[in-house]
């Protein structure tokens, strides 16, 4: 990453001041970590309440991230050396490629849109996660920059815990699986998805993306292959769905492994709902009319349901993100193992006024910068998590508050 001599501080641009944006905002506040952070919005107020919540190093600007060439202009003005991408998928291609034309390192937490196979969506991919994004892999490569793509918890920390088994747990892999599961509750509603509804229905209804060695991606059926997963930290067992992810579209790239999956701890009331959305075609970005107003019926139902970053006060529990790893080790016996990361809705209010969620997907970005910056993490092209060293990042996460834990499982 270029820092232009100074020390490895850097100048950040973060485009995003929703729950994610503002607590990478808080944590890195914390840290000091950053010469200067560049807070953008669409809403220049919610902006700046998050850059004075942050304090000294911390200004806001407004953009529009649809808006490629106002993008450019941003980067050349405010001298960044990275662009941070905290905004939903939707926003991904605009903010990466004015990134590339600017010259500077870029990292999300969620890659480019998939688009379903138009005559086998449940059995063959069509447009993966990331496939634009790597399209231009060989432009960033020749340019000398860094794209680092999926860099939030899950994809993020899920990745760097898949590269840790594999250099340092297991000698052959026979299955990476991801596996989030949670007991929070919100006080008050029903129905409250914790993240994005957006980007929730975006991965729920799609078509699930599996890989296997001898197969390569393909898809099935959401919500299919359900499994009583047991998670720590108080959460006990929750059924498992397949849903698409990123993971699955990463970590081959890199790890020798047998399979790679990705499964969600939903109940059947939230699937139920995600389902009569999916039937009423409400999940459709495609705008239609109503009255004198033309808007997207996914767009509607956003704007119905609370905003996530502001249900911290309402939510009770944990949330754990973590990978279940199958394989063998170096004597050939048998070993699973589950790396995960665990954190308390109350702590994460009661230390950076964060819901559990958008506290635990923001940390982790911040901590990546710091290794780009000091130079431990580098390279250049488009890497996923799981293309570099995992334990400087584990060390920094150890000395977060939020620690991460290994699990060992009995072999099945």
């Amino acid at each position: 990453m270029r820092a232009d001599g100074r020390e490895g501080r850097v100048r950040v641009l973060l485009i995003g001041a929703g729950g994610v944006g503002s607590a990478f905002a808080r944590i890195a506040a914390r840290r000091g970590s950053f010469e200067e952070v560049v807070v953008a919005d669409y809403d220049l107020a919610r902006a700046e309440r998050v850059a004075q919540s942050a304090g000294d190093g911390f200004r806001a600007v407004s953009v529009d991230a649809t808006n490629e060439t106002e993008l450019q202009e941003l980067i050349r003005h405010t001298k960044c050396d990275a662009v941070l991408n905290a905004v939903d998928p939707r926003f991904v291609m605009p903010i990466f490629r004015a990134a590339l034309a600017g010259g500077v390192t870029y990292l999300d937490m969620a890659m480019s849109l998939s688009r379903p196979d138009p005559v086998a969506p449940y059995e063959r991919t069509g447009v993966m996660l990331g496939d634009e994004q790597f399209a231009l892999a060989a432009t960033f490569e020749e340019r000398g920059l860094l794209a680092l793509l999926g860099i939030g918890v899950e994809p993020g920390l899920s990745d760097v815990f898949a590269r840790y088994a594999a250099d340092h747990l297991f000698e052959t892999i026979e299955e990476v699986g991801v596996r989030d599961g949670a007991n929070l509750v919100i006080d008050g509603y029903d129905f409250a998805p914790t993240f994005s509804i957006w980007t929730t229905i975006e991965e729920c209804l799609n078509p699930p993306v599996i890989w296997e060695r001898d197969r390569g991606w393909f898809t099935t059926e959401p919500f299919s292959e359900p499994e009583e997963f047991v998670f720590p930290a108080g959460i006990g067992a929750v059924t498992c769905v397949n849903v698409e992810h990123e993971e699955v579209c990463l970590v081959p790239r890199w790890l020798d492994v047998e399979r790679v999956t990705f499964k969600y701890g939903l109940s059947e009331d939230f699937i139920d709902v995600l389902k009569v959305i999916r039937r009423l075609g409400l999940d459709s970005t495609e705008r239609v009319t109503v009255g004198s107003v033309k808007v997207a019926p996914r767009d509607v139902v956003a704007a119905c349901l609370p905003d996530p970053a502001e249900l911290g006060d309402l939510m009770h529990g944990v949330t754990c993100a973590g990978t279940w790893v199958k394989g063998t080790t170096a004597g050939g016996s048998p070993r699973e193992v589950y790396l995960f990361h665990a954190v308390d809705n109350e702590w994460s209010m009661a230390e950076y006024h964060a819901q559990a969620v958008v506290w635990q997907t923001a940390v982790n970005p911040v901590l990546a910068l710091e290794l780009l910056a000091s130079g431990t993490w580098s390279g250049v092209g488009l890497l996923g998590p799981e293309a570099l060293p995992s334990t400087p990042f584990l060390d920094l996460l150890s000395e977060s508050g939020a620690p991460w834990h290994l699990e060992e499982r009995t072999p099945s």
